[in-house]
């Protein structure tokens, strides 16, 4: 009997059929199976209804199960009595079982239907006693065990007996003569009452075992709590490696990882170290548990995400669903399928949310989510689109965003691909050529390639391009970007445009004779250190005897900088000169490590300064010839200190939070400034316009008009050469007489719908003081303190930044807006 809605056990089974709930990894009717298989029945028919399909789909035809699976389909419901009868025609030649496929139980078949046939009954009633009889129909029996009396759901009043009717049956073809077909009959209810009325032999049979009828979720937790006791005899497919812990073929369990059992753990979960798994949790196939997570009672179905620092009790979590970093889902909650769960969200105990729903960072739901549909704030994000591999980015999704991507362009366009070293990149990139190609579009791959090159090869006659990298700091994550013509990102039109190509899924698809090509240009890193020395001047550069220390960083630089090197006739210590697959990205403490050594080496062999690349040979860091680092933000005063110098005029390009101080230094050489919003896209779209000679984000992006118009570490390491060799200063020195700044800078949590609100009342708080609006609101004060307030695009934050002369009075300065913005939010 699998026709049943389950609506007691939503949201569990709002889009999942009861008997395809899993007890401890396994569906509820997958061990029914399996117990009539060790009893000795091989052919079994299976009543459906409710999401017929999906019970089909995955039990097929039996075979896996050493068993014959026929299936009768209920087009209206229509009663346990109704539904059998529906099947009669395969069940009339013999002796036949009913046994519910969403109740747990071992009981012992066998002796059952050895007790039907000595009895001689028409129908034997399996029955069990229970502690508490109110939710189950009441059976009486004499000393033969001849049924005398039924009582569907009693009250206390009425409460005769514990032996209770578990709704496992032994029938004779002939009790079909009593239901009438195509009507709502109950066993219970109507059959078995008229059949004990005609004196018929109807018997009940009390089993010894276990039963339980799963059908709320106080019952669904109490199951898997037995299985893992030992209360039940099931098979768990599964190894106990110490006693209680039962661990699925392909698990990869952290030997720093915590467990205490009874627990499970299914086949291919990764649990990574620091995650603590307490009593009675039950972990489901392909699941990803981080460190510092913590989970107790809980019941997390397959393919789920679990984030670090994320804790866990006593809950249920559905299958595809991802439960993002810090995340809190209290007792008796319940997370319906293919959910998302963001950063640091609370879900209240006792909370059901229903499938596809999104519970946004930094939420504390109290009540059920059950009519709010899911949708994605924005797609792209500060680097295009990113996520976690094979969570929030899979090969699927890069498939359909590749294929929007191609149907905004004519058929038959050619553009480009590349990635970075890591192995994530290298799959998801396979994809994006697959859907490219299968949608008339030509794909010149670049293969492994550092970000800057793939965005001058792009700029070279194709239509645009794609490069997959992993997300800076978070080796798990990966950034998918799509550039324009001129190798740029996407502006924002056409961000929005592929978006709404991809919300739509309406794809082209090419004819076979128009599938796209796909081809691999020779001498990519040649072309471009010639067209980079072309471009950049490095007037006096041989003759100046400099000497750098370059530390690649393990990453796609290293494919450029010897050769690149080699012709400038720089004499160089080249570090990290290889590429590391294992390791695409570095934290902040990798970097601060690393910084660290080129200071060491930089120092020891008198170089007149180091250079550390990002991974990807787009952003750069800087150390002084002393061997002290230089702030990345200070970093963009200096290189403009030396640009400017040189240029005496023109205008630079910067993003409006930086230091004024650059104010100064501009206006000491004669150089003007455009003041840009924050994005990539807006500095590209300044350095463009005449007159511009140089445009940095103070991250250590740095643009060299004369070459290109997007962030080029290599282009802003070759351009610095040339300044230091012809000025013949030390850095030093330059930073010496740069006045310091005083800049603070605090990520203020909003919620999403407090946004707007939040930035009127930025307006109206700063009166008549100048406003500027470049990208969000600053604020300026009558003695030059300013303060911009920003609402962030992807997360539920408003930036504050402030400066001022001197850090206590930008410290003032800050609290006071972040009051005022406290005071908006509450």
């Amino acid at each position: 009997m699998a026709g049943g809605e389950g609506t007691r056990l939503r949201p569990m089974t709002a889009s999942m059929p009861k008997p395809l709930l899993p007890i401890v990894n396994k569906p509820i009717m997958e061990h029914v199976l399996r117990l009539l298989q060790r009893h000795g029945f091989t052919e079994t028919v299976v009543t459906v209804q409710f999401l017929a399909s999906v019970v089909r789909n995955y039990f097929g035809d039996g075979e896996e199960f050493g068993m014959q699976l026929h299936y009768a389909t209920e087009e209206t419901p229509l009663g346990t009595a109704g539904s059998v009868k529906n099947a009669e025609a395969l069940l009339r030649d013999d002796t036949f079982l009913v046994i519910s496929g969403d109740a747990l139980t071992d009981f012992d078949l066998t002796d059952l239907v050895k007790f039907h046939h000595d009895k001689g009954a028409l129908v034997t009633v399996c029955l069990t006693r229970v502690p508490d009889p109110l939710e189950f129909g009441i059976t009486i029996v004499d000393d033969q065990h001849r049924v005398q009396r039924f009582l569907e759901k009693p009250t206390w009043g009425q409460v005769f007996s514990d032996t209770v009717n578990t709704g496992i049956y032994v029938m004779e073809p002939e009790v079909f003569d009593y239901v009438t077909a195509g009507e709502a009959v109950d066993w219970s209810g109507d059959v078995f009452p008229k059949l004990v009325a005609d004196g018929l032999p109807i018997y009940g049979y009390i089993a010894e075992g276990y039963w339980e009828d799963v059908g709320t979720h106080e019952s669904y937790m109490t199951a898997q709590a037995d299985v893992l006791n030992g209360r039940v005899d099931v098979d768990l497919d599964a190894f106990e490696m110490s006693p209680g812990v039962w661990i699925a073929e392909g698990a990869d369990v952290h030997p720093d990882a915590v467990l205490k059992g009874p627990l499970f753990i299914g086949d291919y979960a990764k649990i990574e170290a620091g995650a603590e798994l307490r009593e009675f949790t039950v972990i489901g196939s392909n699941v990803i548990v981080k460190n510092s997570a913590f989970l107790h009672r809980a019941v997390v179905h397959d393919n789920v995400f679990i984030g670090p620092h994320t804790n866990l009790r006593a809950c249920v979590i559905g299958k595809n669903t991802d439960v993002m970093r810090s995340a809190r889902i209290d007792e008796g909650a319940v997370v319906g399928d293919e959910c998302v769960i963001e950063d640091e969200a609370i879900v209240s105990a006792g909370v059901r949310i229903y499938p596809f729903k999104t519970v946004d960072a930094g939420s504390v739901v109290t009540s059920d989510v059950i009519f709010e549909t899911r949708g994605q704030r924005a797609l792209f994000g500060p680097r295009g689109v990113s996520g976690i591999v094979n969570v929030e980015i899979t090969p699927e999704l890069a498939v359909r965003l590749a294929s929007a991507w191609a149907s905004t362009l004519k058929k038959g366009s050619t553009v480009t691909t590349s990635r970075d070293v890591s192995r994530p990149a290298r799959a998801l990139k396979r994809a994006v050529i697959s859907a490219l190609t299968s949608s008339a579009i030509d794909v010149v791959d670049l293969e492994v390639v550092p970000v800057p090159v793939a965005r001058l090869q792009t700029a070279q006659g194709s239509a645009g391009g794609v490069l997959i990298r992993t997300s800076p700091g978070q080796p798990e994550s990966v950034d998918i970007s799509f550039l324009d013509n001129q190798g740029a990102d996407l502006s924002q039109a056409s961000q929005h445009k592929l978006e709404r190509m991809f919300s739509r899924g309406e794809f082209r698809r090419a004819f076979p004779g128009e599938i796209g090509d796909l081809s691999f240009p020779p001498r990519v890193m040649e072309a471009y250190a010639l067209e980079l020395l072309r471009c950049v001047d490095t007037t006096g550069l041989k003759s100046s005897g400099l000497k750098v220390v370059v530390d690649t960083g393990g990453g796609t630089a290293s494919l450029v900088l010897p050769s690149l090197l080699g012709r400038l006739g720089v004499d160089a210590l080249t570090v990290n000169n290889g590429l590391n697959e294992t390791s695409p990205t570095e934290t902040a403490e990798e970097r601060r490590e690393a910084m660290r050594r080129l200071g060491q080496l930089v120092s020891s062999s008198k170089a007149a300064f180091g250079v550390h690349f990002d991974p990807v040979g787009e952003r750069l860091s800087i150390v002084d010839e002393r061997g002290s680092p230089i702030d990345d933000e200070r970093a963009l005063l200096v290189v403009l200190d030396l640009v400017a110098a040189e240029a005496t005029g023109g205008t630079v390009a910067l993003p409006v939070i930086t230091t004024r101080v650059a104010e100064q230094v501009a206006v000491f050489h004669g150089v003007d400034i455009h003041w840009t919003a924050l994005t990539p896209a807006a500095l590209t779209e300044a350095v463009t316009t005449k007159d511009v000679v140089f445009g940095g984000d103070g991250r250590g992006g740095f643009v060299v008009p004369s070459f290109s118009s997007t962030f080029d570490g290599i282009a802003a390491f070759v351009q610095l050469l040339g300044l230091v060799a012809r000025t013949q200063l030390q850095l030093s020195e330059i930073d010496a007489r740069i006045p310091q700044s005083h800049v603070v800078r605090r990520a203020v949590p909003t919620p999403w719908a407090a946004k707007g609100r939040v930035m009127r009342t930025v307006v109206e708080e700063a009166g008549d003081r100048l406003l500027d609006t470049t990208d969000g609101v600053r604020v300026v004060e009558a003695d030059g303190r300013w303060a911009l307030i920003l609402p962030d695009l992807t997360e539920p934050v408003t930036h504050v930044w402030t400066e001022a002369a001197d850090d206590a009075t930008a410290g003032a300065l800050m609290d006071r807006w972040v009051t005022v913005l406290g005071r908006t939010e509450g």
